[in-house]
């Protein structure tokens, strides 16, 4: 597992004090991401639309700042309403866009209009290695398009797995969020290497990208939905549900008995439509299945 061979690497540098600090950026930077510019059949795309983002993003390079216009893709998929509450879809580490369709179709099935973004780095966004600072910038861009769009809808954010910490960001920094929900997601970085046999090595003091949920959802002002699967040997549910007991209330848990890490979403629909409709029963209450209840899983 990459997560894994990279904190072993930090462990190893903690333990020998060697390795360049930004070397080590990158190359958390790489292994926590895993960009993929792969692309997936077009036909699973059928009844998406194309959106191209645009936003200014300040980097650093070589210890001076630079600023450059990132170009993000994303997909539209309109909800089964006209009037469907929108939701900006952040996926996780190595799949893209393209290959987050089926989940996309999945959440159009509970009630929503759906916009799933690729960070930069990945598919056919701006290349470059992301950072978390990269990614809270792309999702803050794909939030104002969404703002800008569709003002008089209610607007929510979702994330899975890494996505989920950048939703958890996002979420407790914009005031218009009407609820948030994450799926087998985590508390923060450090506390995913510690569930690693060799967890106990001193690698803490080396990571750059400390994705800290637990320390942010305290802050959140919407209503959350924690869903994990009880089989997610990537992440543990005990993560996941750590993050939800730090989070205020109104609150869902929902643990999909038997799911792993990439197919909660698939085996828990069910619980899922329970759980919105008990968070959110003016705007998802008549949430309809579809034949995307039954779509693949990819990321």
């Amino acid at each position: 597992m990459r997560l894994q061979r990279l904190f072993l690497a930090l462990a190893t540098a903690a333990l020998l004090a060697g390795g360049g600090c930004a070397a080590i950026d990158a190359k958390q930077r790489e292994m926590i991401f895993q960009p993929s510019d792969r692309l997936w059949p077009r036909s699973d795309q059928q009844g998406m639309q194309e959106v191209w983002i645009t936003h200014p993003h300040r980097v650093e390079a070589d210890q001076e700042d630079t600023s450059h216009e990132a170009r993000l893709h994303a997909l539209w998929l309109d909800g089964q309403r006209a009037d469907a509450p929108v939701l900006l879809y952040l996926h996780g580490a190595r799949w893209n866009v393209s290959g987050s369709t089926a989940r996309m179709r999945r959440m159009q099935s509970l009630g929503f209009a759906v916009l799933a973004v690729d960070y930069q780095g990945f598919g056919q966004s701006s290349k470059g290695l992301p950072s978390e600072a990269s990614a809270r910038a792309d999702a803050q861009a794909a939030w104002d398009w969404l703002a800008s769009q569709y003002p008089d809808r209610p607007r929510f954010i979702f994330g899975h797995s890494l996505g989920g910490a950048i939703a958890v960001d996002l979420a407790t920094r914009v005031p218009d969020v009407r609820g948030l929900i994450v799926e087998g997601t985590f508390t923060r970085i450090a506390d995913v290497a510690r569930t690693f046999k060799w967890g106990w090595l001193p690698f803490q003091p080396f990571i750059t990208q400390p994705f800290d949920s637990v320390d942010k959802v305290p802050q959140l002002k919407a209503p959350l939905l924690v869903v994990h699967g009880s089989a997610d040997q990537l992440i543990p549910s005990n993560l996941g549900q750590r993050l939800y007991e730090a989070a205020p209330t109104p609150k869902r848990w929902v643990l999909v008995d038997g799911a792993t890490h990439h197919n909660a979403g698939a085996l828990g629909l069910a619980q899922y439509r329970v759980a919105l409709q008990q968070l959110w029963p003016s705007e998802l209450g008549q949430g309809h299945s579809t034949t995307a209840d039954k779509g693949r899983d990819r990321n």
